[in-house]
């Protein structure tokens, strides 16, 4: 017992010694005392927007009967149950000024469908906006201002790929409408792709407050530069709960930059199917940790099959960033350009390789020949089309060929059967469907019993209908 309460002094000791050698570093002055994040807000706020937003809805009549001129006859235009009517719905987001003449970058969800864009300043001033770039698989949106030749204040972007997991960010944006607000916070991941926030899906995670109407608002790190563009947060209630997503700001920038020179966002592709190296499979091929891309096939003759890799390989890397999944892949290429050359870094039979790849467009062979199918089957109401490199990219379906749903009419069997766009019609009763024409012949002959089978996110499901 003594021997502790011995050891209990000298530990007690230690701690009551702790104030008086820490003396020397007593604040000196009131910016020493107070850490506050003011002189990044004022530099950033002015360039962070609030947009406003109109749509005109037009709502379907209860009865087709109530606008027919016969049927006014013996009512008059003072009856207007149920009629057709058009009705106002406003919506509000925000957004960030990226070049000073004017353009404006946000989500596409927050203008999607809008009929009236109007930009709010943070010092009050309004413009008319409107549309000129709409990425939607990755969500994103440009609007250019009238600012009749005034100029704007803008963000910087930085280079999202040096940002760290415990990187300090602030969130800036209009919430619920409030007017403009800034919460702060950390970045509390990295290359989140699993979210099912859109097609594209390659975020930043911060615990910095995002809620709705901050969606197209800035994330920016204390040196004052845009790091991404808030987009969405994962909630039960409608609230933040302290886990928002960010797109990082070198794909915002791919997409302004493709916006300056007239067009639209090509991105490059390798002509590579493949899956996640995951533990399970990591162990089997003697990999250490999980983390890439195993290539299953290659498109002849496309970027990564001319530059030597080959089914098997794992891919790690792209110009010495990691590749973690097919999805990281696909952002890493789109940030590059058409044209240039990247560094791939494959391991096959556990060597290390360093390829080129010339960076080029998916092709857009063969022709969609895009079709609505009809008649007495489980596809009818259908809208169909060859696949191509090209098409697979902007459909996001990993495939290259065969035929794609693009479209469903509202109510078709096909609809109703869960069939959704993007599947890949693999088979019907046993047959290998290879284009719109022999799927147009097969289905005009009528059967008691159809076997479907459908390819969807890289998994193959056989649907029987009598």
């Amino acid at each position: 017992m003594r021997l502790w309460i011995a050891r209990l002094g000298l530990v007690l000791a230690a701690f009551i010694a702790v104030p008086a050698a820490a003396q020397d570093a007593v604040p000196t002055s009131t910016q020493q005392i107070n850490l506050t994040f003011a002189p990044v807000v004022k530099m950033v706020a002015p360039a962070v927007v609030n947009i406003y937003t109109k749509k005109v809805v037009r709502q379907q009549a209860l009865s087709p009967f109530f606008d027919d001129p016969f049927f006014k006859q013996f009512f008059g235009d003072e009856f207007n149950f149920g009629r057709s009517r058009e009705r106002i719905e406003n919506a509000l987001g925000s957004g960030v000024i990226v070049e000073a003449e004017g353009l404006v970058v946000t989500n596409n969800h927050v203008i999607d469908g809008a009929d009236e864009i109007r930009v709010v300043l943070n010092d009050g001033r309004e413009f008319e906006a409107k549309l000129v770039a709409q990425e939607e698989q990755m969500d994103l949106a440009l609007l250019r201002m009238n600012t009749k030749g005034a100029k704007l204040p803008t963000l910087a972007f930085r280079d999202s790929d040096n940002l760290e997991v415990g990187d300090l960010v602030l969130a800036i944006g209009n919430p619920f409408g409030v007017g403009q607000t800034v919460t702060s916070g950390i970045v509390s991941g990295l290359a989140r792709t699993r979210t099912g926030i859109n097609d594209f899906g390659f975020f930043i995670q911060t615990d910095a407050a995002i809620n709705p109407g901050n969606s197209g608002g800035a994330l920016v790190t204390t040196d004052g530069k845009l790091v991404g563009i808030n987009t969405a947060i994962f909630s039960k209630s409608g609230g933040s709960i302290g886990i928002g997503f960010a797109i990082p700001a070198n794909i915002v920038r791919a997409v302004v930059e493709a916006e300056a020179t007239g067009g639209k966002l090509v991105r490059p592709w390798l002509g590579v199917a493949g899956e996640a190296l995951s533990a399970e499979i990591a162990e089997s091929l003697g990999f250490e940790r999980p983390g890439g891309v195993v290539v299953h096939e290659l498109f002849p003759g496309g970027p990564a099959d001319e530059a030597g890799i080959r089914p098997g390989d794992v891919l790690l890397a792209i110009n010495g960033r990691n590749v973690l999944d097919p999805q990281g892949m696909v952002f890493r290429l789109a940030t590059l350009r058409i044209g240039d050359e990247a560094m791939v870094t494959v391991v096959r039979k556990g060597k290390q390789l360093e390829l080129p790849v010339e960076l080029t467009p998916a092709p857009r062979e063969p022709k969609p020949n895009e079709t609505v199918l009809a008649g007495n089957h489980p596809l009818r109401g259908a809208q169909v089309a060859d696949l191509s490199p090209a098409l697979g990219e902007e459909l996001s379906v990993g495939g290259w060929r065969g035929v794609v749903i693009t479209g469903l009419k509202r109510g078709s069997f096909a609809r109703n059967l869960g069939i959704r766009p993007g599947d890949i019609i693999a088979r019907i009763n046993g047959v290998d469907i290879k284009s719109v024409a022999q799927l147009r012949d097969l289905v005009s002959v009528e059967r008691e019993e159809w076997a479907l089978t459908i390819e969807r996110d890289g998994k193959v499901k056989t649907v029987t209908v009598r």
